[in-house]
């Protein structure tokens, strides 16, 4: 395999389901998605049933905090043991290049390993790959519990590059002409179209050269209008960050025992570009359960004469006086009360985003009791469905420009946690591709 470490990525071997293997059964969306509808999972166990499946080797958080939770991490671990002995699985060199047709678009991505040592999760990192959102700490101890002794790793996670001119992986779509595909299926659960096809030798060096041409620092100061001394980002994350946070939580425990040649330095992950036109920025919603006080008076309380609600007719009403806001103010929709639709407005506010500003508040509610527990939901009709539930809440926030993501990054670090996501849930990464790590 070939290092680059200059760029902080690595052309990895990949593990690929053997001929034979059901690929519809096989892949499954990203174990962080529809973790407030248990029917969905349900669903994929009974399309799966006996037959291989990434569904046996990653934990849905749908499951988190159930009893069996112990049994669920030892039996992945076993899987990952079986499929490898049974040659459920085989090596291929090289990236893979993806091609991910949901909702009549088409995205496209490639397959490389990102070098940890070059990765920092925390508040206020300038590596060369960077969080773009807060890490929720709480949401890695299930995932280290699977990694720290598996055998494979299986990504969902997608990170971006900031690349207009299309130089890195738009010229792999052209090189893919009369390939045989290495995979070409349709996913399950509507989660559209899938293929993957390899890279050559000469195609990987046009990328890696690309990618060394992105992260010149010249270059980098010039497109952000920074001055010389800011370090260069090059890799922005877009999906899995908690995943990515996990692997490097593993390696930075066990790189004195291992040596810095450990398959576990590294993590594959997709890299798609920020300005593909099938690349959609999601806003992540918010979703109470066991409301135990009257919310919108502790909003009041909270904000004082900063705050406001305005009653809305429908969810259509409220949805669309809050994509439309366009001053200083806040404004985030709220959804309650049985079948209440509203806009609340804050002035003033100290956060930079309207998620901020939210999120600040409700990690005070719950910190004090006030509500059973949060989700971070995709999906304006799920929100809708869930909030209109008694003792629940919702608050649905408008989504961010794509355009200015790296840029704030660079400027202000971190988004907060659960800003924006790069889809709906139907069109969040499916496992395929696995790797060694153990």
């Amino acid at each position: 395999m070939q290092d680059t470490s200059d760029i902080g990525i690595q052309i990895p071997q990949v593990l690929l389901p053997a001929p034979g293997v059901d690929l519809p059964k096989w892949a499954v969306v990203a174990c962080d998605q529809f973790t407030a509808e248990p029917d969905y999972w349900q669903a994929v166990q009974q399309t799966v049933g006996a037959a291989p499946s990434t569904l046996k080797l990653i934990f849905p958080e749908v499951y988190l905090g159930q009893p069996d939770a112990a049994e669920r991490i030892a039996a992945i671990g076993q899987t990952m043991k079986d499929y490898l002995q049974a040659g459920v699985l085989v090596p291929h060199e090289g990236m893979v290049y993806v091609e991910r047709s949901v909702a009549d678009k088409t995205r496209h991505g490639i397959m490389v390993c990102l070098d940890l040592e070059c990765y920092d999760y925390r508040a206020g990192s300038v590596s060369l790959i960077r969080a773009t959102e807060g890490t929720i700490v709480d949401r890695l101890p299930p995932r280290i519990k699977i990694r720290e002794s598996a055998a494979l790793e299986l990504p969902h996670i997608l990170v971006l590059i900031d690349d207009p001119g299309h130089t890195v992986i738009a010229p792999l779509a052209a090189a893919k002409v009369g390939q045989k595909p290495l995979y070409d299926f349709e996913l399950m659960q509507g989660g559209g179209h899938l293929t993957g096809f390899a890279v050559g030798e000469q195609a990987q060096c046009g990328v890696v050269q690309a990618l060394r041409a992105l992260a010149q620092p010249e270059r980098f100061a010039a497109r952000y209008d920074v001055g010389p001394e800011q370090p260069v980002l090059l890799f922005a994350m877009g999906d899995g960050n908690h995943s990515l946070a996990t692997a490097k939580a593993i390696w930075e425990k066990n790189k004195a025992q291992v040596g810095m040649d450990h398959p576990s330095r590294y993590a594959l992950v997709e890299i798609e570009n920020v300005h593909d036109a099938a690349l959609e920025f999601e806003a992540i919603h918010r979703l109470l359960f066991g409301l135990k006080k009257d919310l919108l008076a502790e909003l009041k309380q909270a904000f004082g004469r900063h705050f406001s609600y305005t009653p809305m007719v429908s969810a259509q009403a409220m949805r669309a006086r809050v994509d439309r806001e366009q001053g200083s103010q806040h404004a985030v929709g709220w959804i309650g009360g049985g079948q209440q639709f509203g806009v609340i407005e804050i002035t003033q506010p100290a956060s930079n985003l309207p998620v901020g500003t939210l999120q600040n508040f409700l990690d005070k509610f719950l910190q004090n009791g006030s509500a059973e527990s949060i989700d971070y939901v995709h999906g304006a009709d799920v929100l809708e469905r869930l909030a209109l539930q008694p003792g629940n809440a919702g608050f649905y926030l408008a989504g961010m420009p794509k355009s200015d993501l790296f840029k704030t990054v660079i400027l202000e670090g971190a988004l907060p946690r659960k800003t924006f996501s790069l889809g709906q849930a139907r069109e969040k990464r499916y496992y395929m591709e696995a790797r060694r790590i153990g």
